[in-house]
């Protein structure tokens, strides 16, 4: 009897648990589709999101760009002027005949700014502020005037054997704040330097009386200053207001910033004006420009975006990452509808008619003539057009409010999808749990095969070698 031998290959366990696998996971591989679809979905919403934003600061800024004013004067380096929403347009003439100054004191000259005066006894130096009435003036000294406090309360500092030389009286009276700003002056002279005080407010009422009080006569005799009485500082500028009239009606102001001369305007006055100046007080119409052109670039981001996202694929062209979602279809639909509806209360009723038109491709495009034009003819119309309760840019920012807001669409849908990925993901959790034990059983099963097979071969080898001895015999 002929006995054939044969032997079985041992199996690649590895390369075939994976093959096994690979069809095992295929539920978990279309859970991860879907949930990375999810994910764009959601990243998409988290662009249309910025795009609504910018869009809604877009349309605030166009109505809140119809309360800006320019005023512009004649005589730049006489004055410049900011007219609040407040201001009323029209021409205005300025002429200015006095600016408005501080009071300046400066004391005898010494030797040195760094030696000590004095013996270093504690002295307190008070200030007080108020009006030089009466009197004349020589050289920076009164004679037969009258100081009147202005209420506003003193101020003081010590000076004691720390601090009691110039540059220490200078630091201590600019370290306590009080309204007056010390500075040291060298004139040159045997004996240059001189503390020079300025008080740190304009205007009439704000002149300086300086007492002491304490046992150091010698800082006594070099800052005690009363314009009514003993003057150890001599004056160099008198407090003063600024004098002004505007169309003729005469106005003084403690500052050179006047707020109140004309309503909403601000005046800031630097000089003096040989001939009056003319102010133009007008609409801010670049302003508008400005941010007419930003609304017409904020909607048409949002609308493109809204547009190729929500576009259905075909053959020329991918789909886009939102194709046919119904809540990006609604938000156009809301656009759309505030769009078409008109704006009541005036004789304009939508944004064509101040240059701000829609094209052929469902842009927006801005005619700045157009704008301009309807701005110089009817300011008032142009506002109740956009800035009314029914006007577009209070609508559309109203709608890019209520979009992104809590509940809005944006949220509400991106709150749906987040909930689809949460499930997959905890079903796909589920699953490679599973897998993880379907593979250990596969690998377990086909290395136990791999086992029986390696044995059969001895079996078979074996049994072949007996029998082909016995049969020699």
């Amino acid at each position: 009897m002929a006995i054939t031998s044969s032997t079985t290959t041992a199996l690649d366990v590895p390369s075939l648990v994976s093959q096994l696998m690979a069809v095992e996971r295929r539920p978990i591989d279309k859970l991860n589709t879907q949930i990375s679809s999810y994910q764009a979905k959601i990243s998409s919403y988290g662009t249309l999101s910025s795009l609504v934003s910018s869009f809604q600061t877009a349309s605030s800024s166009l109505s809140a760009s119809l309360q800006k004013l320019t005023a512009t004067p004649s005589d730049a380096g006489a004055l410049s002027a900011t007219a609040a929403s407040t201001a009323v347009p029209g021409t205005y003439s300025v002429n200015v005949s006095q600016l408005a100054q501080s009071q300046n004191l400066i004391t005898a000259g010494q030797t040195s700014s760094s030696t000590a005066i004095g013996t270093g006894t504690a002295t307190t130096i008070t200030f007080d502020f108020g009006t030089i009435s009466g009197g004349t003036l020589t050289n920076g000294v009164y004679s037969g005037a009258a100081f009147t406090s202005n209420g506003s309360g003193t101020k003081s500092v010590t000076i004691d054997g720390t601090n009691n030389t110039l540059a220490g009286i200078r630091d201590a009276i600019n370290a306590a704040g009080m309204g007056v700003t010390a500075t040291i002056v060298n004139d040159g002279s045997g004996t240059p330097y001189h503390l020079a005080l300025t008080s740190a407010n304009s205007g009439v009422t704000n002149s300086l009386k300086i007492t002491t009080s304490g046992g150091d006569a010698a800082i006594d005799s070099l800052l005690a200053y009363d314009p009514a009485g003993v003057q150890n500082l001599t004056q160099t500028q008198a407090a003063q207001n600024a004098a002004l009239t505007v169309n003729g009606i005469a106005i003084t102001s403690a500052s050179n910033t006047v707020s109140e001369a004309i309503q909403g305007v601000t005046l800031t006055l630097k000089n003096t004006t040989a001939t009056p100046a003319s102010l133009a007080v007008e609409r801010d119409t670049t302003a508008m420009n400005t941010a007419a052109a930003s609304f017409v670039d904020a909607y048409n981001a949002l609308a493109s975006q809204i547009k190729s996202r929500y576009a259905f694929g075909d053959s020329t062209k991918t789909a886009g990452s939102l194709a046919g979602d119904g809540t990006l279809r609604l938000m156009q639909d809301q656009l759309r509808g505030i769009f078409n509806t008109p704006a009541s209360g005036g004789t304009l009723t939508s944004l064509a008619q101040v240059g701000i038109a829609f094209q052929k491709d469902g842009s927006l495009q801005l005619d700045s003539s157009k704008l301009d034009s309807a701005m110089s003819a009817n300011f008032s119309d142009v506002a109740n057009l956009i800035s009314s309760s029914t006007g577009f840019a209070t609508r559309l920012e109203a709608w890019a409010k209520s979009t992104l807001g809590p509940g809005g669409l944006i949220e509400t849908r991106t709150q749906s999808l987040n909930k689809y990925v949460t499930s997959y993901n905890a079903q796909v959790d589920k699953l490679e749990n599973l897998m993880t034990a379907l593979q250990k059983k596969y690998t377990t099963e086909y290395t136990n095969l791999n086992l029986l097979l390696s044995n059969m071969n001895a079996t078979s080898t074996y049994l072949t070698q007996q029998l082909s001895g016995s049969s020699s015999k």
